[in-house]
């Protein structure tokens, strides 16, 4: 499940993307407006957090022009809490909104309460092809009889993959939804959680790895090394 978080104070944006993260959904975050525009074009989103204080094109534009777009539930951030602002965020189409300041917590817990209300409840399995990434029990299956157990940044990093499979994820998209803006990970960290992830999940020494390096770029998810390897008839090696 994917959540599009517009926010221009850099602080707040760190902090609730990662509470979003650590919650298990898929974050794109923007600055203003104009990015955010893009980002859903290119992401699409299941479902968009926009502050509405924002220089340029502030949350309403922003709402309108997504609602132009595609029906995205949108919850509006405000640190006003004047009716005026709410009255005109509902008829904008706005489906919640919430006061600054607020807990990640409480964000979250709106996030999930929203997305069941209008049929989208985010599920704790994510599954592509043979393989299913089980979120909240931190396993893998589809890669042999047993499910393989991760690390919740190991978990982390290979949804984040699993949601982008056969394309690019940039390194610092990386860096940003495994340890969040501020939490200390770097691209050595980095290549040293890809390796042990690598451990775990790599299919026969033969064929690529599924997770492919992207040279001066980031790291991709190659299922086509997977579906070459049930073709064959082989069976993926777990190296534990």
């Amino acid at each position: 499940m994917k959540i599009l978080l517009v926010d221009d104070d850099l602080d707040l944006l760190g902090i609730t993307g990662f509470a979003l993260q650590q919650a298990g959904f898929i974050v794109a975050t923007a600055t203003n407006g104009a990015s955010a525009l893009e980002i859903f074009e290119r992401e699409q989103p299941n479902l968009a957090v926009l502050d509405i204080n924002m220089p340029g094109m502030d949350g309403f534009e922003l709402a309108r022009r997504l609602r132009q777009l595609g029906p995205v539930p949108v919850i509006m951030l405000t640190v006003r809490g004047e009716e005026e602002d709410v009255v005109r965020a509902l008829a904008l189409g706005a489906d919640d909104y919430l006061t600054k300041p607020f807990s990640p917590r409480i964000l979250v817990a709106r996030i999930r309460a929203l997305l069941r209300r209008v049929g989208m409840e985010a599920e704790a399995t994510l599954a592509l092809g043979p393989l299913s990434l089980n979120i909240d029990d931190l396993t893998l299956a589809g890669l042999g009889d047993e499910p393989i157990r991760l690390t919740p940044l190991e978990m982390r990093l290979l949804q984040l993959l699993l949601e982008n499979a056969g394309r690019t994820v940039g390194t610092d998209r990386i860096l940003t939804h495994v340890w969040g803006n501020r939490a200390g990970g770097n691209r050595q960290l980095l290549k040293q959680l890809v390796h042990r992830l690598r451990q775990k999940i790599q299919t026969d020494s033969k064929h690529p790895r599924l997770v492919q390096t992207v040279p001066n770029s980031g790291y991709v998810l190659d299922l086509s090394v997977l579906a070459e390897d049930l073709r064959n008839g082989s069976e993926p090696v777990e190296d534990r």
